[in-house]
């Protein structure tokens, strides 16, 4: 049963890690941003009112976790372009092996009507994700949280990034306002 096991999450492994090298061009192994989420309506029947673009800082996994600093921009939609910043730190506790150069997460932002007030999306943010990497690669995180307020992220985004990496763990992010 173990071996079986092993050899599911060996394939697995290595199946996550062959997308991330299609993902690039082999002559190319050039940093490449994800596109940003689709305009849409949320679950929770929420307005898009702009984009939450993070830098995520390089680093090693250490088999067991792995812990980076992130500096973010909200950029907001519509008529008052609103910029506001954050920085924190994203860690993650389960299988991180490996090392990253840099990554990239972009989130939709939501919230009940149009507005949005400065250091809105500050708070803890926690869930899971997964990633393959091998030069330029890609991830998806599904992340929930925040503050008590009403405005909040997509739950699910994906994230670019170079290395050499492997993880599928559980994560959790902390946001403070950086203006």
């Amino acid at each position: 049963m173990k071996k079986t096991l092993a050899k599911a999450f060996f394939a697995v492994t290595i199946a996550f890690a062959a997308a991330g090298a299609n993902a690039a061009d082999a002559a190319d192994l050039t940093y490449r941003e994800p596109a940003p989420p689709p305009a849409v309506q949320d679950a929770r029947g929420g307005v898009k009112i702009g984009y939450l673009e993070c830098d995520i800082g390089g680093g090693a996994g250490y088999v067991l976790g792995s812990s980076k600093e992130v500096e973010c921009a909200f950029r907001s939609l519509g008529g008052d372009v609103i910029e506001d910043r954050y920085t924190g730190e994203i860690r993650k506790l389960g299988i991180d092996v490996g090392f990253t150069m840099r990554s990239r997460l972009i989130w939709a932002v939501f919230a009940p009507t149009a507005g949005y007030h400065h250091g809105s999306l500050s708070g803890i943010y926690k869930g899971a994700s997964a990633e393959a990497t091998l030069g330029a690669g890609v991830g998806a995180n599904v992340l929930v949280g925040g503050t008590s307020g009403s405005i909040h992220l997509q739950t699910v985004s994906v994230t670019g990034q170079l290395g050499l990496n492997v993880a599928a763990a559980g994560t959790s992010m902390t946001l403070n306002s950086a203006n």
